[in-house]
């Protein structure tokens, strides 16, 4: 939840005007400040954006009629008539989505409060097309099928989150080179087309992760954070202006890609020295079912030998990049979430902070680093949200420069 003064976000940076050519800002304004603060009346609505209180009233005299928003229960204060907050509707926006991962994919339906109504899963060595949008088609044809008639007529849409160029990664997937190319030239919209007439949104899997924590997370304590995601690859993701920020061609916040130092000196990438194919191929090695990893509910315990010295190396190479990462940015804090357990989450964190103590901080100011709160299902929540934010909600960013 925001604060009192983040109310005052939303109308500093993009302040509300009262012309009816423009009422579609208004109410992406509305509904993301509903979004961020829960329910309210619509004279706190009025007193946020700027808005005048006939324009809040017949904005979201619409939205009710549409079934975007719904009444909560009538409060009354001290003087004058009760007030009645006004919610986002859970059932008034739904949207799907897919995260394509390396050893597994995820489809779930999201509501417009960000739960998760139902989740379907499919295993594999590595992903293909065919496998995927197979997986897809099936899956969509099922979480319709549980769906009201008039339910199904509140799909927005089909997020579908994706490493960015997964075709190059055929080296640590361990998939014949030539099958993982076959994605290179993939048309996800034309695919999707196939089967389904719902609009299509194709998201960076790391920066849909991002999204999740920013909508549904602990993204309302932080204006400006940058946000880390380890899956079988570290990934990551940027929020500026209460607002995740995509980049040119949707590929912002590509942290995993940040420049460190292997052991004989030799340039590597984040990727090749924070992420959790390390710890699977140690497991490997050992002769033990790396496939613990992957499983749910996740549970490690048996398996600490291996996650502690995986923990330790992983956060100094986090507290380096926590660092090098606020030397361009400012920002608040460096969230840090990932597909593992939560107390080996807390750990992780925990040991970042104190490794961030040793650091040559000269010049800088040392960031808040966070644990996310999303977890495993980060990418899929962040997909499915990403055709609900980009229709309903309002981009900070994109709001700044139109004014």
């Amino acid at each position: 939840m925001l604060g009192a003064m983040d109310g005052e976000k939303f109308r500093n940076l993009s302040g509300g005007v009262n012309q009816r050519g423009v009422r579609d800002h208004n109410e992406r304004l509305i509904l993301s400040i509903l979004q961020h603060q829960g329910g309210m009346p619509g004279r706190d609505l009025a007193l946020r954006t700027g808005l005048s209180a006939p324009t809040v009233s017949t904005i979201l005299r619409e939205l009710e009629n549409e079934g975007v928003l719904i009444r909560g229960e009538p409060t009354r204060g001290k003087v004058g008539k009760p007030s009645i907050p006004m919610h986002l509707n859970p059932d008034g926006v739904l949207a799907v989505g897919l995260k394509i991962g390396r050893r597994s994919a995820d489809l779930l339906l999201l509501d417009f409060t960000g739960a998760v109504r139902e989740q379907v899963k499919i295993a594999y060595d590595y992903p293909l097309p065919e496998t995927v949008f197979t997986f897809l088609s099936d899956g969509l044809r099922r979480l319709k099928q549980g769906l009201p008639e008039k339910a199904r007529s509140r799909l927005c849409g089909i997020g579908i989150a994706v490493p960015f160029e997964l075709w190059k990664w055929d080296d640590v997937m361990g998939a014949p080179t030539e099958l993982v190319r076959s994605w290179k030239d993939v048309d996800f919209v034309a695919e999707v087309a196939r089967f389904s007439d719902l609009a299509v949104f194709v998201v960076n899997d790391a920066t849909a992760a991002c999204r999740a924590e920013h909508m549904y997370g602990r993204g309302g304590e932080f204006r400006d954070f940058a946000y880390f995601y380890i899956g079988s690859f570290i990934g990551g993701g940027i929020v500026m202006n209460n607002s995740v920020v995509e980049g040119n061609q949707g590929n912002a916040g590509a942290l995993g890609s940040m420049r460190t130092t292997g052991p004989m000196g030799e340039s590597r990438q984040l990727i090749d020295v924070a992420s959790l194919h390390l710890l699977e191929a140690r497991l490997v090695q050992a002769g033990l079912d790396a496939q613990v990893l992957w499983q749910q509910p996740a549970d490690w315990t048996g398996i600490a030998r291996y996650v502690d010295p995986w923990i330790g190396e992983t956060a100094q190479e986090l507290a380096k990049a926590a660092l090098s990462i606020c030397s361009v940015v400012d920002f608040e804090a460096i969230v840090i979430d990932g597909a593992f357990p939560a107390a080996v989450r807390e750990e992780l964190v925990e040991r970042v902070r104190r490794y961030l103590v040793n650091q040559d901080a000269r010049g800088l100011i040392m960031p808040q680093i966070e644990t996310g709160s999303i977890g495993g299902n980060a990418r899929a929540i962040g997909a499915a949200s990403t055709p609900i934010f980009s229709q309903f909600f309002l981009n900070m960013n994109s709001g700044l420069s139109a004014l």
